[in-house]
């Protein structure tokens, strides 16, 4: 379990994240919703230790954050960021492999297992003919499934995605999303994923945290967090709400 009570995160004297407070449990997605700015992407940071916390404290399974080494937390935590461009030539599969690091022996060297679980994180998504290209030849879409491989391959069983289906095309979308629940439901991982696209957040997540201004506004379940009062006063436009006739979640559609 993944928990923050009642954290702030200070850029110089100005507050980007005000007192913010939850638990992600065992096999739960967490949807992150709110305009730019709002403090997402922060708080993402502050919960793999990336960023420090000015007040309150984070703990992963009750322990707590500050008193972790790197190495603990990126066994149990791995990251799919917004930036993922690489500065030196890696193929593929050494940068997926690189997610293996934290189970290595003293010289860092991969194993058989390990080439076999990097293998089979970039079938789940759908990179096997990827292996041996570089980085830097890939589109940006393509490089974002490469990071959902590697962060698939770390066997961590918290996952931390921002934005991350923003380079995706409609069906590698539905592919990110259905691997992470995939990972939750059947291996007892749990995510935090910042969307922009409410309609994803309501089909895949299990609570949703709505976020304005640095703080927690509301959360709770999609359908309850997801209403026509909340969506209008954090995003300032005016939405129509209704059910989804195959799946019975809700659905926004933006008036403009």
């Amino acid at each position: 379990m993944l928990e923050a009570q009642r954290i702030s995160i200070l850029f110089g004297q100005r507050t980007v994240l005000n007192e913010a407070s939850f638990g992600l449990e065992t096999g739960e997605i967490i949807a992150l919703l709110g305009p730019n700015g709002a403090g997402k992407t922060t708080l993402i940071r502050a919960l793999n230790r990336t960023l420090p916390v000015a007040h309150g404290e984070i703990r992963l399974d009750g322990k707590r954050l500050a008193e972790l080494s790197r190495r603990e937390i990126a066994k149990r935590i791995a990251v799919v960021a917004q930036e993922n461009e690489t500065k030196f030539p890696v193929t593929v599969l050494e940068f997926v492999l690189s997610g293996r690091f934290v189970h290595g022996g003293a010289f860092g060297w991969e194993s058989e297992s390990d080439i076999e679980i990097a293998r089979r994180s970039l079938c789940d998504c759908d990179l096997s003919e990827f292996a041996d290209r570089f980085m830097n030849e890939l589109s940006g879409g393509e490089r974002q499934r490469v990071v959902l491989a590697r962060a698939l391959a770390t066997g961590a069983n918290i996952l931390l995605l921002d934005e991350p289906t923003a380079n995706l095309d409609l069906a590698h979308q539905a592919l990110m999303f259905r691997l992470v629940r995939e990972r939750c439901r059947e291996k007892g991982a749990s995510a935090i994923v910042i969307t922009h696209d409410l309609n994803l957040a309501a089909e895949f997540a299990d609570r949703v945290l709505l976020l304005s201004g640095g703080r927690v506004l509301t959360a709770g379940p999609p359908a309850e967090v997801l209403t026509v009062e909340n969506i209008s006063s954090v995003f300032a436009v005016d939405v129509l709400l209704d059910e989804n006739p195959v799946t019975g979640n809700v659905r926004v559609t933006g008036l403009f």
